[in-house]
């Protein structure tokens, strides 16, 4: 069972910020279906699931290397709430996707995925919740580091984004207004930026 560090640090700021999203849009104390793109080791996932039990959870990842890791987790929380995990990779066109139309989810979830993969991927995502999410109501809830307007802040930051670009030249820390953009060419509308610890962002997008 794969366990990291980093998401022990955030998920309870995570849990905590998510929530307060869900309350202010009405759905916190609703029965909801969640997708999780690129679901990781499972601690995120079975966390959230613990703390959110009205949501019924779908994990998923591309690489089916991590489900046995899921699967540990989603066993030794306890939960009830996560499904199997599924094989989804986010860049492949939506018809591929294993997820059904129908009923419509209620939230996307995706941590830190955007900038440690291509862009096409995260054109697939948005693309993917414009099919998915519920309309008028639907949450896509992405977290990561983020640029604002063209400034890449602190310099930790324009670090860690080099380092990115090093290893996978598709890689690397996205632009707020870019997805802003890539929002409204799918029908859907930017709600909100919350402020992370270690310089990192939630961003908060409905669909339209």
């Amino acid at each position: 069972m794969l366990r990291y560090a980093a998401a022990e640090r955030n998920q309870e700021v995570i849990l905590q910020v998510l929530t307060n999203v869900l309350r202010s849009e009405g759905k916190v104390d609703h029965n909801l279906n969640a997708l999780e793109i690129g679901s990781g080791s499972g601690q995120h996932i079975t966390h959230l699931a613990k703390h959110l039990p009205l949501i019924r959870w779908q994990p998923s990842d591309v690489d089916t290397r991590l489900f046995e890791s899921i699967g540990a987790h989603i066993t030794r929380s306890g939960v009830t709430n996560v499904l199997p995990p599924l094989q989804l990779d986010v860049s492949a066109p939506f018809i591929q996707w294993p997820i059904p139309e129908s009923p419509k989810l209620d939230l996307i979830l995706c941590i830190n995925v955007i900038h440690i993969s291509p862009w096409n991927c995260t054109v697939g995502l948005f693309e993917g919740s414009a099919s998915l999410l519920a309309a008028k109501s639907g949450l896509l809830v992405t977290y990561g580091p983020y640029a604002t307007d063209g400034v890449l802040s602190p310099e930790s930051n324009v670090t860690f984004d080099a380092s990115l670009r090093r290893q996978n030249p598709e890689w690397g820390v996205r632009d707020i207004r870019d997805l802003k953009v890539l929002a409204a060419s799918n029908g859907l509308s930017f709600v909100s930026s919350h402020e992370m610890p270690a310089n990192n962002k939630i961003l908060v997008f409905r669909k339209l």
